[in-house]
C-alpha cells in the first residue's frame, strides 16, 4: 500500500510538471490543424450546403420514379343512368437519354464550386494560423514588456524613497520630492497596464487557439536566429509564384469555371431534350385506348418561354463579369502585399537587425559601467541602466517577431513553403 501510494504521489507530480510546461509555437499551431473553430464551422457548413448542390446536379441523370393515384367517379355516354368509378394507378420511370449537354454543365459548375470552397478551406487555416503566430508573439512581448515596467516601477520607487531622505536631510526640496514620486506614480500605472496587457493577449490567444478561457501561464520563447540568414527569393520570382499558387486566386479561377459551365446550360436549355419513359397502369374501368404496359421516347423541343433563359443567361454573364473583376482586383493587391512583404524582410534583415544590435551592445557596455560606478559608490544608476536593456530586449525580439511574421505572410502570399 506504501509503495502505492509513491508511484501515485510520482504520478501526480510527473503530471504537475507537464502541466507547467510552457506552451510552445508549435503546439499553439497543432491547433489549427486539430479543427472545431467556430469560424471553421461555420465556412464547413457552407461548403456543406454546395456539396449538397453538386448531389442534386447528379440526380438529374438518374432514373425518376413516380406513382400517381386518381379517384374518381363518371358517367358514360350510353348510360348515364349511374355514376361509375374510373380510378386510375400509374407507376411512370423516366431516364433522360439526350439533354444537350445540361446535366453535364449543371455537374461541372458544382464541382467547380466544391473545389473553390476546399482551396478557400486551405486559405482560411492558413489565415489563423497567422492569427495564431501574431497573438503568440503577442503575449512574449506582453510579457517582457511588463518585466520592464516593472523594473522602472522599483527604480522609480527607490528614487522615491531616496528623494524623501533627501528632503531630512534638507538636500532637495518638496518639488523635487513631489517629482519623484509622479515619476513614481506614472511608472506604476504604465506596468499596471502592462499586466493587464498580459491577461488581454493570452485571452487573445486562447480564442484563436479554440480554447476560450484556457490562459497559458508560461510561453517558450521559439528558436527564431535562422531566419536572419534565410535568403529572399527575387520579387518577381515571388509574385509568379503568388500567381500560380496563391489559394484565394485559385478559388476565384475555380469559380469562374463554375460560371462559365453554368452559362453552358443555360444555353443548353434552349436545345432540344430527350427522354424514355416506362409505365404500368391499373385502371378500375378498362377501356381500348388505354395501355396497362407501356414505353416509349419522348422528345422535348423549346420553341418560346418568354425570355426567360436571356434573363438567366445575362444574370450569370454579370456575375462572370464581377468574378473577373475580383480576380483582377485581388492579383494586384497580391503583387502588391508580396512587394512590400519582401521590401519588409530586406529591412529586417537589414538596417533594423543592425539597429537592434547596436542599441543592445551600447545598452550592455552601459550596464557594465553602470555596475562598475556602482561598486566604486560613484553613481547609483545601476538600476536605470538594467531598465534601458530591457527595453532594448523588447525591441530586439518585437523585431525578430515581425520578421518572423513576414516570412509567414510571405508564405500565405505566395502559396508555397519558402524556407529551403
Amino acid at each position: 500500500m506504501r509503495l502505492l501510494s509513491v508511484v501515485s504521489l510520482a504520478l501526480c507530480l510527473m503530471a504537475s510538471l507537464a502541466s507547467a510546461a510552457p506552451l510552445t509555437l508549435a503546439q499553439a499551431l497543432q491547433t489549427v490543424e486539430q479543427g472545431g473553430h467556430p469560424d471553421e464551422t461555420l465556412f464547413l457548413a457552407d461548403t456543406a450546403a454546395v456539396r449538397a448542390d453538386l448531389l442534386d446536379a447528379q440526380s438529374r441523370t438518374d432514373w425518376t420514379v413516380t406513382l400517381d393515384g386518381v379517384l374518381r367517379q363518371g358517367v358514360q355516354p350510353y348510360d348515364s343512368s349511374q355514376w361509375k368509378s374510373d380510378n386510375q394507378a400509374r407507376l411512370t420511370a423516366r431516364y433522360p437519354l439526350l439533354d444537350a449537354g445540361r446535366s453535364g454543365e449543371r455537374i461541372r459548375a458544382a464541382q467547380s464550386d466544391l473545389e473553390a470552397r476546399n482551396t478557400l478551406f486551405v486559405a482560411q487555416r492558413d489565415q489563423r494560423r497567422y492569427e495564431v503566430m501574431q497573438r503568440f508573439f503577442a503575449v512574449l512581448l506582453a510579457d517582457l514588456q511588463f518585466t520592464a515596467d516593472n523594473e522602472n516601477m522599483a527604480v522609480q520607487y527607490v528614487n522615491f524613497d531616496q528623494s524623501r531622505d533627501k528632503l531630512q536631510q534638507g538636500q532637495i526640496s518638496r518639488v523635487d520630492l513631489a517629482e519623484a514620486e509622479s515619476r513614481y506614480q506614472d511608472s506604476m500605472l504604465t506596468r499596471n497596464a502592462s499586466q493587464l496587457q498580459q491577461r488581454i493577449t493570452r485571452a487573445r490567444l486562447a480564442e484563436s487557439m479554440n480554447q476560450p478561457g484556457k490562459l497559458a501561464d508560461d510561453l517558450a520563447d521559439p528558436p527564431l536566429d535562422s531566419l536572419w540568414q534565410r535568403k529572399l527569393p527575387d520579387v518577381a520570382e515571388l509574385q509568379q509564384l503568388a500567381e500560380q499558387h496563391n489559394p484565394r486566386l485559385q478559388a476565384l479561377q475555380q469559380q469562374l469555371q463554375a460560371e462559365e459551365a453554368r452559362m453552358a446550360s443555360v444555353r443548353a436549355d434552349y436545345k432540344p431534350q430527350l427522354d424514355v419513359e416506362l409505365q404500368a397502369a391499373d385502371y378500375a374501368r378498362p377501356a381500348v385506348t388505354r395501355d396497362n404496359l407501356s414505353a416509349g421516347v419522348l422528345l422535348t423541343i423549346p420553341l418560346w418561354q418568354g425570355r426567360r433563359e436571356d434573363a438567366r443567361l445575362a444574370r450569370e454573364q454579370a456575375q462572370w463579369q464581377k468574378l473577373q473583376a475580383q480576380r483582377a482586383r485581388l492579383l494586384m493587391d497580391i503583387q502588391q502585399g508580396v512587394l512590400e512583404t519582401a521590401l519588409q524582410i530586406e529591412q529586417l534583415q537589414g538596417t533594423a537587425r543592425g539597429a537592434v544590435q547596436k542599441l543592445a551592445d551600447y545598452r550592455d557596455l552601459a550596464l557594465e559601467r553602470s555596475r562598475g560606478l556602482y561598486e566604486l559608490e560613484l553613481k547609483t544608476n545601476l538600476g536605470t541602466s538594467m531598465v534601458e536593456v530591457m527595453h532594448a530586449t523588447v525591441r530586439g525580439k518585437k523585431v525578430q517577431y515581425e520578421l518572423a511574421l513576414a516570412w509567414e505572410r510571405l508564405r500565405d502570399l505566395t502559396g508555397v513553403e519558402l524556407n529551403q
